[in-house]
Order: C-alpha cells, then sequence, then structure tokens
C-alpha cells in the first residue's frame, strides 16, 4: 500500500532549476535512509543521491555534486532534491525510494536501487533549450 509519489518534474532550459519532492503521507520516512535514482531508456538506473536518517551522511554521485541538494522534512514524510545548474544530460526519469533495511547512507557508495523499496512511478525531467 506505501508507495512514494514524486512530483517536480518539467522541461527546464540548460542553467535552470528544479525542486523535486518525493512523499509517502502515512510512511514515517524519517527511519530510513532515502534514494534519488534516474533512468534513461536503455540505460542502467543511476543512484543520484541518498539522506540519512539520523547522521549527516548523504550520497552525491559525482555528475550531480555541487549541483544537486537533497533534504528532508520528517515531519511530512517528503524528501527533496534541489537541482540547479542543470544539463542536458540531467534528463531523466527521476525515482525516490526507501531503504528498509538500513537509516545511513554509504559514504561513497552509490544507492543500490535492489535495497530499496516503494518505488513511485517517477517524474519527468527534460533539459533541453
Amino acid at each position: 500500500q506505501v508507495q512514494f509519489v514524486e512530483s517536480g518534474g518539467d522541461l527546464v532550459q540548460p542553467g535552470g532549476s528544479l525542486r523535486l519532492s518525493c512523499a509517502a503521507p502515512g510512511f514515517s520516512a524519517e527511519y530510513y535512509a532515502i534514494g534519488w535514482f534516474r533512468q534513461v531508456p536503455g540505460k542502467e538506473r543511476e543512484g543520484v543521491s541518498c539522506i540519512s536518517y539520523n547522521d549527516p551522511s548523504t550520497y552525491y554521485a559525482d555528475s550531480v555534486k555541487g549541483r544537486f541538494t537533497i533534504s528532508r522534512d520528517n515531519a511530512k514524510s517528503t524528501v527533496y532534491l534541489e537541482m540547479n545548474s542543470l544539463k542536458p544530460e540531467d534528463t531523466a526519469v527521476y525515482y525516490c525510494a526507501a531503504n528498509l533495511m538500513r537509516s545511513r547512507c554509504e559514504v561513497g557508495i552509490a544507492p543500490r536501487g535492489y535495497e530499496f523499496s516503494y518505488w513511485g512511478q517517477g517524474t519527468q525531467v527534460t533539459v533541453s533549450p
């Protein structure tokens, strides 16, 4: 029954910004590490970012580090991904999910999709002139 809902994707020009939201009403997401992933048709799913529950450990893929910022509002069981200086190569469907077995992101290690649950339908981000 629990499923995250991603929103905020849009068509944006290179250099623009978007703020993605990941929400699961009724789910206490604050206890779990939450990951953002993205996927382009025909390519492997990529772990973009991860935010921990009870420590400051986060993860950012090298391709987005310095441009994307992950945050969470535990009261709303919502995780955000602020995306700045967007590039065409950021174009993808973005997903979020919870790691029900882990509360901390692994430093320097991309979140592994098979460890995460409650995937939503994703939100499309398109970066194009």
